[in-house]
């Protein structure tokens, strides 16, 4: 059987949150699976092909593949080979993006990070502000040197 690898160290605590005057970052799960959908069903069109790998996801997503999809987040945030947030509302009402850190794929980098904003807030400062304040969480609680947002500069 194959080994795979975590991408932090077993004595590396992974941050639980982060929170910020407009929303929280905390671990995606399988209870998040309803407002999780209605964000990504809401922002399809700026999410077909965002990270650059020609995927047609979330075309055709459903809640059953929703739930799949969380479910395996879920199960490698716990195994610490990647971690997905979900973006919520501080009253956590609302799921507003999510942040996706993983293996790069490039040896240049320690990590990809894939994050989104929900559609509706495109245009506006907070899909700026989250990269601003993921890109000092990461620099600040994270052990990785360098980093590639995937679809970002």
């Amino acid at each position: 059987m194959m080994q795979i690898t975590k991408l932090v160290p077993d004595n590396f605590e992974v941050p639980e949150t982060l929170e910020t005057m407009n929303y929280r970052l905390r671990m995606l799960t399988v209870n998040d699976v309803l407002k999780d959908y209605l964000a990504v069903i809401s922002s399809q069109e700026q999410l077909v092909n965002r990270f650059n790998d020609d995927s047609p996801w979330p075309n055709g997503l459903t809640l059953e593949q929703n739930l799949i999809d969380l479910g395996w987040h879920q199960k490698e945030f716990q195994k610490r080979r990647s971690f997905a947030y979900t973006v919520v509302s501080l009253d956590d009402n609302e799921v507003l993006g999510c942040l996706y850190i993983y293996p790069s794929q490039n040896k240049e980098y320690c990590a990809d990070i894939f994050l989104w904003y929900k559609e509706s807030y495109i245009g506006e400062p907070k899909d700026e502000e989250l990269l601003n304040n993921v890109k000092d969480w990461v620099n600040n609680e994270w052990p990785f040197k360098k980093v590639n947002y995937v679809g970002r500069k």
